[in-house]
C-alpha cells in the first residue's frame, strides 16, 4: 500500500521537481507546471497523465482512478491507498513526463548503460 511519503519522495526524487504548501493543499510542480497535487479537503491525489493512460485506468479500475475535470484539462483522482509502492512510483514518473519538456525526461527516462 502506497502513502502520502511514498509519493512525496517519488515526486522529490525527479529532476526539477518542487513541492509547494498552500492552504489549498500540496502541490508538485515543474517550474509553473503542476504535475500531482492533493487538496487539503480530499484525501484523494490528482495526477496529470497522459490522456491514453487516464482513459485506459478509468476503464479498468474505477474504484481507484476516476476523471477530474479543471476546466477544459482531464486530471485523474487516484486513491494512492489502492497503489502498491511500485505503481505508485511509476504513476508519480508518468506525471512528471506529462508536463517536463522532451529534454528534461529523456535523460531520466533512458535504459541504463
Amino acid at each position: 500500500m502506497a502513502t502520502p511519503a511514498d509519493i512525496r519522495r517519488a515526486a522529490l526524487a525527479l529532476p526539477e521537481a518542487i513541492e509547494i504548501e498552500d492552504r489549498h493543499g500540496l502541490w508538485f510542480n515543474v517550474g509553473k507546471k503542476t504535475f500531482i497535487l492533493q487538496r487539503a479537503s480530499d484525501a484523494r491525489w490528482i495526477f496529470k497523465l497522459p490522456k491514453a493512460r487516464q482513459d485506459f485506468l478509468f476503464e479498468v479500475r474505477p474504484e481507484t482512478f476516476a476523471p477530474y475535470r479543471a476546466g477544459a484539462l482531464l486530471w485523474a483522482y487516484v486513491d494512492v491507498a489502492a497503489l502498491s509502492r511500485d505503481e505508485a512510483k511509476q504513476l508519480v514518473a508518468e506525471a512528471w513526463t506529462t508536463i517536463v519538456p522532451k529534454k528534461l525526461s529523456a535523460p531520466y527516462l533512458a535504459p541504463p548503460k
